[in-house]
């Protein structure tokens, strides 16, 4: 077992479940944050997808700070991206308690619930019809 302390915490965003490691950066450089046994650049290959992931330690003053291990599945990389932001959010929080309302404010520790709607029988797909034939 390691020295250092470690907060976990999962965050989730459609069908993608994070499982977020928080542990404070024991070397100089801190924000290291690895997805799947890859760095977050690497794995997140848009930039604007890391910048979500960024958001809440950005909102925190927490750049630098702290290491993250992300293990994520399902979903695509838009929402294991936001499953991973929700993971450090959360993690942040469990942390430190005191970093709750600036998190709550920023709206990042709400899960956003928006699943996809399940296709229903009888019909083409979730709000989609067959379409209906007079004669």
């Amino acid at each position: 077992m390691s020295a250092t302390p470690r907060t976990t915490a999962t965050g989730r965003r459609k069908s993608a479940v994070a499982r977020v490691y928080l542990r404070p950066s024991v070397s100089g450089e801190g924000q290291q944050i690895v997805v799947n046994g890859e760095s977050g650049d690497d794995y997140f290959n848009r930039e604007i997808l890391m910048l979500l992931v960024k958001q809440p330690l950005e909102a925190t003053e927490t750049v630098g700070q702290f290491d993250f291990i992300c293990n994520v599945k399902g979903g695509g990389k838009a929402g294991q991206a936001g499953a991973v932001r929700h993971g450090i959010s959360r993690a942040l929080e469990a942390f430190n308690p005191d970093l709750r309302p600036v998190l709550k404010k920023g709206g990042f520790l709400t899960r956003d619930a928006r699943i996809k709607e399940r296709k229903k029988y009888g019909q083409k797909g979730a709000r989609a019809r067959f379409q209906f034939s007079k004669r």
